[in-house]
């Protein structure tokens, strides 16, 4: 949806037109990429990156998947490349990365500091999944503590019972 709206794909209701094709395809990526190790919330970036150069049939992602194939043979080469070389690239992968930090509501503080503390605590903690739980616990709390308790699904709720018994067992 993120990299649909990037793509100005999403009509004027917020809805995108072949959203569920769209889904199964990210988390059928998502699955793939985590049987070879990689991060699951990383299908985003790189879909991003594809959109933003043009791309929005898939092709741009075939021929990317074929390229980093390819790759795989000559790895010692890559290796030989320093850490501090690929520095810009990752600056520019930031970049696109805090771009949607742009949308937040700001003027919404329901919304603001999950969304604040969500941002901030992924590089704090080192971990996209804790910065995430504390993003949703902080939403549920906060929305209580205003008394807009019954706006927040049912769902949020019990993710939030989840992550917090997570951390509790972790301390």
């Amino acid at each position: 949806v993120g990299v649909a709206g990037r793509a100005g794909m999403i009509d004027e209701e917020g809805n995108l037109k072949g959203s569920s094709r769209a889904l199964v395809s990210d988390s059928l990526g998502t699955i793939i990429g985590s049987l070879f190790g990689t991060s699951n919330t990383t299908t985003y970036v790189e879909s991003a990156a594809g959109v933003s150069v043009g791309g929005r049939t898939g092709l741009t992602a075939v021929v990317v998947a074929i390229l980093f194939l390819l790759s795989s043979f000559f790895s010692d080469i890559v290796l030989a490349v320093p850490g501090a070389a690929t520095a810009p690239a990752l600056i520019v992968v930031g970049i696109l990365m805090a771009q949607p930090l742009l949308e937040i509501d700001l003027a919404d503080f329901s919304i603001a500091l999950p969304a604040i503390v969500t941002a901030l605590m992924m590089p704090f903690t080192y971990s996209i999944a804790t910065g995430l739980a504390l993003g949703f616990v902080t939403y549920v709390v906060l929305n209580l503590l205003i008394g807009r308790g019954k706006e927040v699904h049912w769902l949020m709720y019990v993710l939030s019972v989840f992550f917090l018994y997570y951390f509790y067992s972790q301390s």
